[in-house]
């Protein structure tokens, strides 16, 4: 059975916005149908979030403030990926930078498309293990705080709500299946 072509062309691309760290385009498509219709949408240089997991099987996150939302909210370290940068190299840098710790052990778990109706950003997964600390890194404005937590705990709190940040919630479920082996990339 052949699957319908559901691809969209692009008929027209204008920049919307260009900012920092994000590209507002509004572009003008050709739908399946023959009809054409208009997609607003973010262009986010993708991101790599890390699982950091202590000896004690405890879980290093980091809380920080977040503006548009107007409220602190407990994640795993994260950042953008620089221009050119390698993502496991992006994901040691802001390991580090964040919280002061580096990781002998990366272990690649997924990548994931967060907003997939309004931006093409793609986050990628990884855990790290075998910590050691050190001096964070962090940028002059960048505030956080470090928190140690058991994995069940943070778990917990991910079922519960307290941890609502998306990126978080898959990094910590996914790693939870390699903590509990129950799946063995």
């Amino acid at each position: 059975m052949n699957a319908p072509d559901l691809t969209e062309k692009q008929l027209s691309s204008t920049s919307v916005y260009d900012g920092r760290l994000l590209h507002v385009k509004e572009d003008q498509v050709l739908l399946p149908n023959g009809n054409t219709a208009t997609r607003e949408y973010i262009v986010h240089p993708g991101a790599v979030v890390v699982v950091p997991l202590l000896e004690n099987g405890d879980v290093l996150m980091v809380r920080q403030f977040r503006y548009p939302l107007q409220r602190d909210f407990l994640e795993l370290p994260a950042g953008k990926i620089d221009a050119d940068e390698d993502v496991l190299a992006c994901g040691q840098r802001e390991l580090l930078e964040e919280t002061g710790y580096a990781a002998k052990a990366w272990q690649f778990l997924t990548t994931i498309h967060p907003c997939i109706g309004y931006s093409d950003e793609r986050i990628l997964i990884y855990l790290a293990r075998d910590l050691t600390e050190h001096a964070h890194q962090r940028d002059e404005d960048e505030f956080l705080e470090n928190i140690r937590l058991p994995y069940d705990t943070a778990m917990e709190w991910v079922r519960n709500g307290r941890i609502s940040d998306v990126k978080t919630m898959v990094g910590l479920f996914w790693a939870e299946k390699i903590v509990e082996k129950r799946w063995v990339p």
